[in-house]
């Protein structure tokens, strides 16, 4: 694993046609060169002459029309490899590119999703003149509150709607061919979301609900303004008294929400490609900078908070790729019965695109001033990673939505007995040593008792069968990812069943903060066992995000070892990476001992999961060289 590198790359785990369009769009974006790059970035100078190549070489049409619409074109498929590839390229160069790439992608998912086969005929056919596409589901007054939406649909006695409703923040709302739409009928009730949350709604109460399509160059969508100040269009729109025809109509009741939850599933797995892409392009320029400036007779790499900041910085990247890297594998050999894509979706989402952040922070101390500076994409770089963990959902939506994982991911089936602890006197308060004696006594049990239990116990045996999972595979072939637009009801989050996390974590135990991070990780474990979140602590949303950072950091963590040992990644990268992994750890321990909200028991076992990492200055150094050899690998043409 190591970084981009425009000038070098060859995409050779691609077939021949996306290999070439690949290149195509490296090439396109070289020979304009940083300069107009930059320039048009500064005067706000919508891209037409990007989606000019793109019509002309077919790219969107190509990467997102799914099989089944490619009218027999055999490079035409939904391949999430070939489309995260692309993500990463776009983000390297700006992420105005790949917001426009992203709200296609949006607004295309409810089209796919349907069983409109004169939308997705059209939609097919857009794509392939150069159309983009848009997702008209927010509303300045509403957000995310989608049961509340004004968006308002008249029933007409001779057939259809009339639409009436404003919607906010929609990226390609300016020339969008096709916007799937999100809206409500006028003559059914509307859900109350106050209540929505507690008590799910019935059949019936959805059933005014419903995704259309809308043409943004039609006389009845009045477009607003760029609600940003940005070279991509964010829009805000109107539509009155806009026509819609049954054969406008994508989804009805429940499955509108389905859809919507859905496409988001599907779209927001690309912001952390798009942080990688970015920070790497921004990794690059710093690292130039670093090496080639001198001060005090000293080069900056020379010096001691630099050097931290750079391994640092290249560690998290690498651990970024790792993650993400086999997290395309998950989403790619998803099913009905295979659906734990839908945690490593969230944080690749939530966790890579936060890691991207704190890389350009770090960075940022390294570049200092030369990073404001105006022939730079340093500064590009800055404001798209402060704004992707910040869509498609906020970090706090997708830390709620992965919590919903946590117990099946920690305790069931292989580790259902830890949860004994819960009923021993005294184990929230009990030492240290004691408390970790019974739950290692207690983990060792359900590991090595259990699955002879489930032999004769039905519903252990039904227990396993749930988390019995074939073999993950790299998933890079030139397949089409079909399962993506029929994921089902968005519900049942809870039933998902995960396989024993521990293995592949005791099989890089050799390695020293690895080994120290499942000791945290087990810790972690004898505390929800022995102090687990209250009633009141579950409807407590600062609490629980800082049970969630404590929690996310291990489906992470584990995606990291397993791609690391698909590619064989040097042990002192992955020492580093986790060097950094038990130092945030410990962090958010911390932070939760120190919870208002927290009991007793939770600020005594929260102690329990802080540990100093493995230090060594030889491995320290042994990183540092790896990330300060890309000085001068490459430079965007000027």
């Amino acid at each position: 694993m190591t970084l981009f590198n425009p000038k070098t790359c060859e995409f050779g785990e691609f077939d021949a046609e996306t290999r070439r369009l690949l290149r195509a769009t490296v090439d396109w974006f070289e020979t304009r060169g940083k300069a107009a790059l930059k320039a048009d970035d500064r005067d706000r100078v919508w891209y037409s002459d990007f989606l000019d190549f793109v019509k002309r070489e077919r790219v969107f049409a190509t990467f997102l029309t799914p099989a089944a619409q490619a009218a027999g074109d055999p490079n035409k498929r939904w391949d999430t490899g070939r489309i995260a590839m692309l993500s990463k390229i776009l983000g390297f160069y700006g992420m105005s590119y790949w917001y426009v790439w992203q709200v296609t992608i949006l607004g295309l998912g409810p089209i796919w999703q349907s069983e409109n086969a004169t939308a997705k005929a059209k939609a097919a056919a857009l794509l392939d003149s150069g159309e983009i596409f848009a997702f008209g589901l927010s509303e300045k007054e509403h957000g995310a509150d989608v049961y509340s939406t004004d968006m308002v649909l008249e029933p007409q006695e001779t057939g259809g709607y009339t639409a009436t409703g404003a919607k906010h923040y929609i990226g390609n709302g300016n020339l969008a061919a096709m916007v799937s739409v999100f809206g409500r009928r006028a003559d059914k009730p509307i859900i109350d979301s106050a209540t929505a949350l507690d008590s799910k709604p019935t059949q019936e109460d959805y059933e005014g609900y419903l995704f259309f399509v809308a043409d943004s160059r039609h006389q009845n969508y009045k477009l607003g303004r760029n609600v940003v100040d940005a070279q991509m269009y964010v829009a805000a729109f109107d539509l009155e008294q806009y026509p819609v025809a049954e054969d406008d109509i994508l989804h009805r009741g429940e499955a509108a929400f389905h859809a919507a939850m859905n496409t988001v599933n599907v779209g927001k797995f690309n912001l952390g490609f798009g942080a990688i892409g970015a920070c790497e392009h921004a990794f690059h320029e710093a690292i130039n900078h670093a090496e080639n400036r001198v001060l005090f007779g000293h080069k900056v790499t020379e010096f001691p908070q630099v050097q931290s900041l750079v391994t640092d910085s290249y560690a998290r990247l690498i651990a970024m790729k790792l993650y993400s890297e086999r997290a395309i594998d998950y989403l790619r050999t998803a099913s009905p019965e295979d659906r734990r894509y839908l945690l490593f979706n969230a944080i690749e989402k939530m966790s890579v695109t936060r890691q991207g952040q704190r890389i350009i922070e770090d960075l940022a101390d390294v570049i200092a001033a030369r990073g404001f500076e105006n022939d730079m994409y340093f500064p590009m770089a800055m404001l798209g990673l402060f704004g992707l963990p910040r869509l498609e959902g906020t970090v706090h939506v997708n830390m709620a939505l992965s919590l919903k994982f946590m117990a099946n991911y920690m305790f069931h089936p292989s580790d259902a007995g830890l949860a004994a602890l819960r009923y021993l006197p005294g184990a929230g308060a009990a030492p240290k040593g004691a408390v970790r004696a019974v739950s290692g006594a207690l983990s060792w049990s359900s590991r090595k008792l259990t699955p002879r239990a489930s032999a004769a116990v039905p519903q252990l045996r039904s227990e396993f069968a749930g988390a019995r999972y074939p073999a993950v595979p790299t998933r890079r072939d030139a397949a089409d990812d079909e399962f993506l637009f029929r994921q089902g009801p968005s519900s049942g989050l809870g039933r998902i069943r995960f396989q024993d996390w521990r293995p592949v974590f005791e099989q890089f135990a050799h390695v020293p903060n690895v080994a120290v991070f499942l000791e945290q990780a087990q810790a972690f474990q004898t505390l929800l066992a022995a102090a687990a979140p209250t009633a009141a602590q579950q409807r407590d949303v600062d609490f629980l995000f800082a049970i969630g950072e404590l929690f996310t950091a291990l489906p992470y963590a584990q995606l990291v070892l397993e791609q690391a040992a698909i590619e064989h990644t040097d042990i002192a990268v992955l020492d580093q990476i986790f060097d950094g992994f038990v130092r945030e750890f410990s962090k958010n321990a911390l932070t939760l001992h120190t919870k208002p909200a927290a009991t007793k028991a939770q600020q005594t076992r929260a102690l329990d999961l802080v540990r100093r990492p493995a230090v060594s200055r030889v491995r320290f150094e042994q990183v540092l060289e790896q990330a300060r050899a890309h000085a001068g690998a490459y430079q965007m043409n000027p």
